[in-house]
């Protein structure tokens, strides 16, 4: 996709003049603070459209752009979308590498329209798993709008829930075993009795909701899934046991501002 029309199309949907008095008049009411999207749909897209291979995650990038557009005008604070699911490094490398191309080209999309509005951008998943240039502008891009806090957009990259909860565990007994090993020790004689040691060596649930990837938003109000799908796909279940599920039977690339007024 050309980026320069690519950036061109994404901000002239944000000067909608119509858009935002709707909106204006939707804030009257009660808003969600978090909205999280699983976004199925795109190759389904690209197929009935008749159009060549990677053309649907080209439309669904745009989608996603303007989604978080919508959220924005409309007051919603937090926006979480599934990008890309550890998973998927099974399919074709061309479409890996298609994805990975477009999560770039978000990024840059992104920077520039965190420079005029005030927007946090943050990447929740095992980044290591990406390639050192995109690991390193996706850090970039983090610590750029890490000042910010009215508006936040989470990308799921290379995350599904269960390695979620296995970073967390893991980083959570490291921290135990630090606590043991380098602070416990050295306030032995301070100790009132064996039982409370062994408490603080204990892993609670508040350690391990600190040491998710997801630990950067409250959990979703909502939870869109498009594709007329009902399947949460190792996508925040831990976080989503209070949340609306919502499934769209439209396809990700066509989902629009109705949809999210309906929702």
């Amino acid at each position: 996709m050309d980026k320069e029309y690519f950036l061109t199309k994404v901000l002239s949907y944000w000067s909608s003049l119509i858009r935002k008095v709707v909106f204006c008049v939707l804030r009257v009411g009660p808003i969600p603070t978090h909205i999280a999207v699983i976004m199925d749909g795109n190759r389904r897209y690209a197929k009935r459209k008749l159009l060549e291979e990677g053309a649907g995650h080209d439309a669904g990038a745009m989608a996603l752009l303007n989604l978080i557009i919508y959220c924005y005008e409309l007051g919603v604070k937090y926006i979480t979308a599934y990008a890309f699911a550890i998973d998927n490094f099974r399919r074709k490398p061309s479409e890996v590498q298609k994805i990975m191309d477009l999560l770039k080209e978000c990024m840059t999309v992104l920077a520039k329209i965190a420079k005029h509005h005030p927007i946090k951008v943050n990447f929740a998943g095992n980044l290591e798993l990406l390639n050192a240039e995109l690991r390193d502008e996706a850090r970039k891009l983090m610590g750029a709008t890490a000042e910010y806090s009215k508006f936040v957009v989470t990308i799921c990259v290379c995350y599904c829930c269960t390695d979620d909860i296995v970073h967390s565990v893991e980083e959570s007994c490291r921290e135990k075993h630090y606590y043991h090993s380098y602070i416990g020790d050295s306030h032995d004689d301070d100790k009132d009795d064996d039982d409370k040691d062994d408490e603080r060596h204990m892993i609670k649930l508040v350690d391990i909701e600190k040491n998710m990837y997801m630990a950067v938003t409250p959990d979703p109000d909502i939870l869109i899934r498009t594709g007329d799908e009902h399947r949460l796909s190792n996508f925040l279940q831990w976080q989503t046991c209070h949340s609306l599920l919502a499934s769209l039977s439209t396809d990700w690339p066509e989902i629009g501002v109705w949809h999210l007024v309906k929702v």
